[in-house]
């Protein structure tokens, strides 16, 4: 008796949720926001060379480096977003940012900034701060044989603020790398 109502009500609401809803949702994030919805992929020429939302793995002198990744199996894996979930106190924590910093403390006059020093939550954070940018500024000027100051503006060029990050300014590490290797030499 109270069978047919029930499946019936089960089959609409199947096909509302799970077939018109999504796809309606799909097709306003193609209209409205179709960067973001299709990866907010950055191309040269008809290479996709990486993503404006994810971090990317840098590690030559002359590219600025971004946050450290702490995702599964390797460095910087989409597939595994997520932080090493080790405490504050754990020595595999403090050996990893002691190895860091040995990499990074190029200059005793300045601390290095603890972004460059700890991973982000995700792991895949594509930002860092605009102190992280241009304290790696000098290492980036030698490896790359580009001035100071012309990074410099570059960095200020690029960076940018947000609501979300409580307006403090923000800089891609990838166009970042990008517009340095588009500078003449």
């Amino acid at each position: 008796m109270y069978l047919r109502p029930v499946i019936m009500v089960f089959v609409q609401l199947s096909v509302l949720l799970g077939l018109v809803y999504p796809l309606v949702v799909t097709g306003l994030g193609q209209v409205l926001f179709a960067d973001a919805a299709n990866g907010s992929l950055i191309h040269q020429g008809d290479k996709v060379v990486g993503s404006h939302l994810l971090g990317q793995e840098f590690t030559r002198a002359e590219h600025f480096w971004g946050r450290p990744s702490a995702t599964a199996e390797f460095a910087y894996n989409p597939m595994a977003s997520g932080g090493s979930n080790l405490a504050a106190t754990n020595p595999q924590l403090t050996a990893a940012a002691q190895a860091q910093l040995q990499v990074l403390a190029t200059n005793p006059s300045s601390a290095v900034p603890v972004e460059l020093l700890s991973a982000s939550g995700s792991g895949l954070d594509p930002d860092i701060s605009l102190q992280a940018a241009l304290y790696q500024v000098p290492r980036v000027a030698q490896a790359s044989g580009h001035t100071e100051q012309d990074l410099r503006t570059l960095v200020h060029s690029l960076s940018r603020n947000t609501l979300t990050t409580g307006f403090q300014p923000l800089v891609n590490v990838v166009d970042l790398n990008l517009a340095v290797q588009a500078l003449p030499q």
